[in-house]
């Protein structure tokens, strides 16, 4: 079937079936717009031995550059080159067998909308919200279970989908705005049509429609519309390493080398896993055989692991994720296990992206505690080995292990703040640690609270660190009201419903009933610190300086010519008074500075007392 998005609807009248019945069942992309910076286009048309077709083409500025085929004779791939001022419209495509015409298609060429290569990526302004779209909030009960969709809703599973949908997310725009959030990175929302833990999105049955249970590709277009206009951008969460083994592709797949290992698959041998070895990409000692494990492994049975090195398949992601970018109006990609993928795709996949959107942001997952691992990935990093890539951010996984283990090791000389010290004294090996993406939590990961044992004052640190700290912040949802989880990673409960995305629910965490005293004290500490970061310059793009930790407490600074942010955590039981003296080289004298958090102005003159197990946020204007 054709896709269900309103282009793909009109195109599928203007396919006709003439003497030999060959029918197109899918074409890939359903459709391309004019005026973009990369002049190819390749389209995959699916059909029974559709490859015996001759296509030709009839329209002004695009010509057939070429046609391959592959070892199956059901997929034909056209390539088109496009001028530079082709003008939108419908392009004439013809398809002959025997020298007669037997199908013709008229396939939609778009209009860009305006300033669409400009558009600005999410960055350093930013905090992005990070949701699991089935577990936030059920905007539409009625597409909770859909004809065709194998798993049905079962709210009592913590594995299960529970009928978190797209109407939810933007039932909860104001609320999200109201926080202060300025992005939203929803869990993929791709069809996952998986027959067993669905949920998730990382598993994709179709790459370019949305999954049924959730909505519509056009109500994603919409829910994009209504996020930008509360000012919130929009981040797509796209994997290029693997998709989900009932995917349409598997019952009849485009080449014989489509999947790594494909060939132990077809001879009947259990999937072939990956050795999760990520160092093996830059070990100069490292074996041919760990590092073709590590990227053509896969990661469970259910998940075939994509060839990227095959060209078609190549072209067909890279398409697909410009694809998104236009149709969606997104303002940033969040690439998930991002260096198990090869790497010269990556390269490639970037540069493309990025040329033809300047100003865009990606950001990669490279779940590694070692800054050397994350730092190879990023744009503009001098790689020994001449590695070249063009992705802008990356997750900043080290920074985030050495935070917690900060806040949860007892303070000495090698232990406690020293170590979230030093790993910040590393972002001399990133090219742009500015523009790292640091986060407390996500969806992988035990929850913020209970990781911290439950305790206030160390909830109030981390989220002060967040939130001031350079890079740009990502907080999980439910964080901001203390949600909680085991300690050891369970993911059906650390993404378990948010309280008041389903009717009935007793406690709403969007209007703030039956939240108890921490949830409520958590909720406003988040709001406060996210509603003045939105004009706090400072912290958007201002320098930083940090101090070794002493006596128990570490300070930093953020600063501009404008403004300067000193921030202080005390992890003692007792207060600490500090010589304010230390800190001249970066703090004004005699200034008066408000205290973020509490409102109270606090004079900065030759010391300054700091609570125990307390948090100052001080900004000095």
């Amino acid at each position: 079937m054709y896709h269900k998005t309103l282009i793909a609807l009109t195109t599928l009248v203007s396919s006709h079936v003439m003497a030999d019945n060959f029918v197109i069942e899918r074409l890939e992309p359903a459709n391309w717009w004019a005026g973009m910076q990369h002049p190819e286009l390749q389209l995959m048309l699916y059909g029974k031995d559709i490859a015996q077709l001759q296509p030709q083409v009839k329209y002004d500025g695009v010509t057939l550059s070429g046609v391959t085929r592959t070892n199956n004779p059901n997929y034909l791939f056209v390539n088109l080159t496009l001028a530079g001022n082709v003008k939108p419209g419908d392009i004439a495509l013809h398809f002959s067998h025997n020298g007669e015409t037997v199908l013709s298609h008229s396939y939609p060429l778009l209009q860009r909308s305006a300033n669409s290569a400009k558009r600005q990526g999410f960055n350093p302004a930013d905090v992005i919200y990070l949701l699991s779209p089935d577990r936030f909030a059920n905007g539409n009960p009625g597409n909770d279970n859909m004809p065709g969709m194998l798993e049905q809703a079962n709210r009592q599973d913590d594995s299960g989908r529970h009928g978190g949908d797209i109407a939810g997310m933007q039932n909860a725009l104001p609320y999200i705005a109201n926080m202060g959030y300025t992005a939203i990175w929803p869990m993929p929302l791709t069809e996952n049509n998986q027959s067993a833990y669905s949920y998730h999105g990382y598993a994709a049955t179709d790459l370019y429609n949305i999954d049924a249970r959730y909505g519509t590709n056009q109500q994603y277009r919409d829910f994009v519309v209504a996020a930008n206009a509360k000012g919130i951008k929009v981040i797509q969460d796209i994997i290029l390493n693997h998709i989900g083994h009932q995917h349409w592709w598997l019952a009849d797949l485009p080449d014989d080398n489509w999947l790594n290992k494909q060939d132990t698959l077809q001879q009947g041998v259990p999937f072939i896993g990956t050795n999760h070895s990520r160092s093996t990409i830059q070990d100069p000692y490292a074996s041919k055989a760990d590092t073709e494990l590590f990227t053509d492994g896969w990661f469970v049975d259910t998940m075939p692991d994509l060839n990227q090195r095959h060209p078609l398949l190549a072209t067909y992601l890279i398409q697909n994720s410009i694809w998104w970018v236009e149709y969606a109006n997104l303002a940033g990609i969040r690439e998930d296990t991002y260096s198990y993928a090869d790497k010269q795709f990556l390269s490639e996949w970037g540069r493309r992206i990025m040329q033809e959107y300047p100003d865009f942001n990606i950001v990669g997952e490279e779940w590694s505690p070692n800054p050397l691992i994350v730092s190879y990935w990023q744009r503009g990093k001098q790689n020994k080995d001449g590695y070249v890539s063009h992705t802008p951010a990356m997750l900043d996984f080290p920074l985030y292990e050495a935070l917690l283990k900060a806040l949860t090791t007892a303070e000495d000389w090698n232990s406690g703040w020293i170590g979230l010290y030093e790993m910040l004294s590393n972002d001399h090996v990133y090219a742009d640690p500015f523009n790292l993406v640091t986060f407390e939590g996500n969806h992988d990961t035990a929850r913020l609270f209970s990781v911290l044992d439950e305790d206030f004052n160390l909830y109030r640190m981390a989220v002060s660190y967040l939130l001031t700290m350079r890079g740009i912040p990502q907080m999980f949802y439910g964080t901001e009201i203390a949600m909680q989880s085991p300690k050891q990673r369970d993911d059906g409960k650390v993404r378990a419903d948010f309280p008041g995305g389903w009717a009935g629910d007793k406690v709403n965490a969007f209007t703030g009933k039956g939240l108890n005293a921490t949830q409520k004290s958590a909720q406003q500490l988040v709001k406060t610190l996210l509603n003045w970061r939105k004009t706090a310059t400072t912290i958007h793009s201002g320098k930083l300086m940090h101090f070794a930790p002493d006596n128990g407490t570490y300070t930093f600074f953020r600063y501009n010519e404008t403004q300067t942010v000193m921030v202080v955590m005390n992890k003692q039981a007792k207060a600490v008074t500090l010589d304010l003296a230390r800190f001249n080289e970066v703090l004004p004298q005699g200034k008066t500075a408000t205290e973020v958090i509490t409102g109270k102005s606090i004079k900065l003159d030759k010391q300054l007392t700091v609570p125990a197990r307390g948090t100052l946020v001080l900004d000095i204007r």
